[in-house]
């Protein structure tokens, strides 16, 4: 593998491409568009898809992408029936070798009930689990779940790059400063990715290191978290209590100010 790339898709979706010497696989096509640009741009033949989870805006592009060739589709076993082009179901441990890569399955319910997210040393292809300052809303799992799979995450080596599939950073970094307000290390994260998004540069990926910095999901063991949590009506300072609390007051949050 020589690179990953984002491919820009609907409103602020990252398709991600994995690129070789002459093929690409694909992550979480939405749409074929975006993709079939991409790889004609580059000269690059599709070698596969992987898939994250099962809702349409990461799997509506596999039909079309497949249209012209019998190509792989590897995704969660859990979720097959509502992936119906999946050749290759995978759960917890699976290896999948592609581009000289070993990239190792972990499943990461909450988002979805079997969502997964691939890892390969130094990157990390997690969906709409973990965001760089964020998390997933919880449309299947239960708060305990998300927690669990957070923290199967946030125990990867700091320099994992992580690539998410959602340009949220700027929306997720306003609600880690309701959280954390006299934190000078989210204002520096804020002020740097809102000068890279006015160039029109991606804010991803981040890096595990820097998401325990930044990410109050990851950050419910932190006394100014907690204290937050409480403040919210946490019941306890329990780090699954504390994410709880985080969460449905981030589903209901409302910037005061933007940009």
């Amino acid at each position: 593998m020589n690179s990953i790339e984002p491919i820009p898709a609907f409103s602020d979706n990252y398709i991600w491409a994995l690129v070789g010497e002459r093929y690409a696989w694909i992550v979480d096509p939405g749409e074929a568009a975006p993709v079939c640009k991409f790889l004609s741009d580059r000269n690059l033949g599709l070698a596969g898809i992987l898939v994250t989870h099962w809702h349409p805006d990461h799997i509506g592009g596999i039909a079309e992408l497949q249209r012209d060739a019998a190509i792989p589709v590897v995704g969660p076993a859990s979720e097959a029936q509502r992936i119906e082009l999946l050749t290759r179901p995978v759960a917890d441990g699976d290896l999948v070798e592609l581009l000289g890569r070993s990239w190792r399955v972990i499943e990461v319910p909450g988002h979805t009930l079997g969502h997964i997210a691939y890892y390969s040393e130094g990157y990390l292809l997690c969906g709409d689990t973990l965001f760089s300052a964020g998390c997933g809303r919880l449309f299947e799992g239960t708060p305990e779940q998300m927690h669990h799979s957070l923290s199967r995450l946030s125990e990867l080596p700091d320099e994992t790059q992580l690539y998410c599939a959602h340009e949220y950073t700027a929306a997720n970094l306003a609600f880690a400063k309701a959280v954390e307000p006299d934190s000078a290390v989210l204002r520096e994260a804020e002020d740097n990715v809102h000068a890279a998004r006015q160039r029109g540069l991606p804010s991803l990926p981040s890096t595990i290191g820097r998401e325990h910095r930044i990410n109050p999901f990851l950050r419910v063991g932190e006394p100014a978290v907690i204290a937050a949590a409480r403040a919210q009506g946490a019941e306890s300072d329990a780090p699954a209590t504390v994410f709880a609390t985080l969460r449905n007051w981030k589903d209901n949050y409302k910037a005061q100010t933007s940009r």
